[in-house]
């Protein structure tokens, strides 16, 4: 099938400057006005509407190169691919040969999604349900949690993520993780991508964050963020992947929260610091690129890509660190309130992140520089990994159904899933509009949302998405992933 109209919006990408065709699902993208840049390739479902902003944002990418030398090689986006507000369209999918773009990640660096089940009913979940929520709220909301370490602990975590960070608790457990079962953490990290460590450096983080004595409250830590950040209590409602399933842990009927959170003002701090570098690198006399998207390039600056890829890495590691706080901060209030739950971990993987390309053939990333003799390199902003048999997690709206997948390790996609539904609707567009429609035009009667600010609620409602079942249903059929399980909100905290 195609899209109605499809010669009539056409016509109109045509008139934005943009050559696109549309088939079996994919359409294909590139400036008019240079034959020679990469097509980029967006898989879509027909009855998705299509943006002309966030194609030319992803026409602009896949043409980036740098006049010293380096350039895209290839270029996707994911079904929810929307409009990014830095000219960088979420859902993109780029390699690059020769250069990193630290635009193409941007600031939300490590952002990710985590999974956990418990062995909890949902009646038993709800019949405590209150006294739980007011528990969290403390924490989410009022700054009740206790996160305080040291600053060799907090140099540990950003120098080698949760391996460094487990380190300095074991050997002086600081805060509520003093409650924590730590042989138990250390035993999850097989499931973290990466095992939640990549090669950071405490010099590159936030000086206030990294003392060489004493102790650091760092009141981002262990947050949810804003935008479509959340922390989410669901139900395993279905099973489609029965032997998958039992070796991952996961049962019918059971409790499972979901967490989606990144690196915080960590990831602001470094990804704003390294796309002002590159800009400031740029070479004298040559012309800025139209699209303002500024690459550093291994052949000009071979110390400046090494350096923003390790302060990546550091944010990166903050970013697996604070996914695991806010677990681990839900975990003990199920223990408080429920009893002895063990709420294993199934599976941590990130969003917005940088990694080797070179052994993408293989289904396989390695977070070490590269060492062939061309580096190659893929970005995903706003997708995820989706290496042969690794898990995917892909939330819906907090009114409708989330997913654990299995990857597939399609290639033709760069091995790379949606990290959501992706939106309708821009927050702009429901701050506006959203407070004078009802609840059931908004998608949120009988959603459970706890938050502290009412248009969290109205921005972030469920008309604001795309069907996620559609969205599940196109990359399936594409090769990309397979269902494991299916999911449903029971409520949904928003800071």
């Amino acid at each position: 099938m195609q899209p109605k109209n499809l010669k009539r919006l056409l016509r109109a990408l045509s008139r934005q400057g943009l050559d696109v065709t549309y088939n079996n699902s994919i359409y294909a993208v590139r400036l008019s006005n240079n034959t020679n840049a990469p097509v980029a390739q967006v898989l879509l479902p027909e009855s998705f509407p299509v943006e002309a902003k966030a194609l030319k944002q992803l026409a602009n990418l896949a043409n980036v190169r740098h006049p010293a030398g380096g350039s895209v090689c290839k270029c996707h986006a994911t079904p929810d691919f929307h409009p990014g507000d830095a000219g960088i369209a979420i859902g993109s999918v780029v390699q690059t040969e020769n250069i990193v773009i630290p635009a193409a990640t941007g600031s939300d660096i490590n952002c990710g999604m985590r999974l956990h089940v418990a062995d909890l009913t949902v009646n038993a979940f709800l019949a405590k349900r209150d006294r739980f929520v007011e528990l969290m709220k403390g924490d989410y909301f009022f700054g009740t949690r206790d996160v305080t370490m040291s600053g060799l602990a907090m140099q540990a975590l950003f120098e080698y993520g949760v391996p460094g960070w487990l380190d300095a608790m074991l050997d002086s457990a600081t805060g509520s993780v003093a409650k924590s079962n730590l042989d138990q953490l250390a035993g999850e990290s097989d499931n973290i991508f990466l095992g939640g460590s990549m090669d950071g450096s405490w010099q590159l983080a936030p000086p206030e964050l990294v003392p060489d004595d004493g102790l650091v409250r760092d009141g981002g830590l262990a947050t949810i963020g804003g935008g479509n950040h959340f922390v989410e209590v669901q139900r395993v409602d279905k099973i489609e992947n029965s032997a998958l399933a039992y070796a991952w842990g996961i049962k019918e009927g059971q409790i499972a929260f979901m967490i989606h959170s990144g690196s915080r003002h960590v990831g602001k701090y470094i990804g704003g610091m390294w796309r002002d570098k590159a800009v400031a690198a740029w070479q004298p006399g040559v012309k800025y690129p139209e699209s303002k998207i500024f690459p550093l390039s291994v052949n000009s600056h071979p110390e400046l890509v090494a350096g923003y890829l390790q302060a990546e890495a550091t944010a990166a590691n903050y970013g697996f660190i604070n996914r695991l706080l806010l677990a681990e901060l839900l975990r003990l209030g199920l223990r408080e309130v429920y009893g002895d739950v063990e709420a294993p971990l199934v599976y941590d993987l990130p969003h917005n992140i940088t990694l080797p390309a070179t052994d993408i053939e293989d289904s396989k990333e390695t977070h070490p520089l590269s060492k062939s003799k061309i580096p190659n390199w893929i970005t995903r902003k706003g997708a995820c990994p989706a290496n042969q048999e690794q898990p995917v997690i892909i939330p819906g709206s907090m009114g409708a159904n989330s997913y654990l997948c299995v990857g597939k390790g399609n290639n033709d996609f760069a091995n790379s899933a949606s990290h959501g539904a992706g939106r309708l609707r821009s927050r702009f567009d429901l701050s506006r509009g959203g407070a004078s429609e009802t609840e059931e035009e908004l998608g949120l009667t009988g959603v459970d949302c706890i938050t502290l600010r009412e248009e969290r609620r109205i921005e972030e409602a469920p008309a604001a998405y795309k069907p996620i079942d559609s969205v599940i249903d196109v990359q399936v059929k594409a090769g990309i992933i397979d269902v494991v399980a299916r999911l449903s909100p029971i409520l949904t905290f928003k800071a």
